[in-house]
């Protein structure tokens, strides 16, 4: 089945040029210009993967609204955002509304579409027989459950989009290891760089935080990475 990309972007010349580049990929995409247009068509379809430039015609944060409303819709939808604000406010933010990567518009094509081809990836790696085999994982308040995509503590629902929900699996496996950085990509089945992981670091913690106030079992060992420590 041909995954669907759809591509929000304000700039015809710049959509038609990725278009062009994912459509000699194998990959069916839908462009759009701006945010009603794309809420349109997204209402009755969601796509396979969405990137999205965060001004969008006159919206000057059009695409962080979009993200947030496809968020609603769907948790594990991989959303990139593409633009070409690069201040860390902008990139924080978009992480903070739940996308699983946010990149520069100097990013080269070929490196784009492998970061889309990484997400993808992960995709399959799921749905695949046997990536299921260890059903849940118990860590005394958390609860994962690989089968249904679903992470609890003491018995609340975590909304976790797909990288963070990999990056708490990848760090509860073995309670106290430190995981790298680079560790953390390659179980997350994810290519970001060092400033991306550390967001998405800082938005599970404020997850768990927001429904326990004394959460503190991701620990940052600075300068080697993560570990997830139980609570004593």
């Amino acid at each position: 089945m041909t995954q669907r990309i759809a591509i929000v972007e304000d700039d015809d010349v710049l959509r038609e040029n990725y278009s062009d580049s994912f459509r000699k990929q194998g990959y069916e995409v839908l462009g759009f210009s701006d945010r009603a247009q794309a809420q349109g068509v997204f209402a009755n379809r969601l796509p396979d993967l969405a990137i999205i430039d965060i001004g969008l015609a006159d919206e000057i944060d059009g695409g962080f609204a979009l993200c947030q409303w496809l968020r609603q819709r769907s948790q594990t939808l991989p959303i990139i955002f593409l633009s070409a604000r690069d201040s860390d406010f902008d990139i924080v933010s978009g992480l903070r509304m739940g996308a699983d990567d946010y990149l520069t518009k100097d990013i080269s094509l070929p490196h784009l579409i492998a970061r889309v081809a990484a997400l993808f990836r992960r995709i399959q790696i799921m749905a695949e027989p046997g990536a299921g085999s260890t059903e849940v994982i118990e860590r005394k308040k958390l609860k994962i459950d690989e089968q249904r995509f679903s992470c609890t503590w003491d018995g609340v629902g975590i909304d976790l989009t797909l990288t963070e929900f990999w990056m708490v699996h990848a760090l509860v496996r073995h309670v106290g290891h430190v995981k790298s950085r680079a560790q953390l990509m390659s179980e997350s089945k994810i290519v970001v760089d060092d400033a991306t992981i550390t967001s998405h670091i800082k938005r599970v913690r404020k997850k768990f935080i927001e429904v326990d106030s004394s959460f503190n079992c991701i620990d940052t060992v600075y300068g080697m990475g993560y570990r997830w420590i139980d609570e004593s």
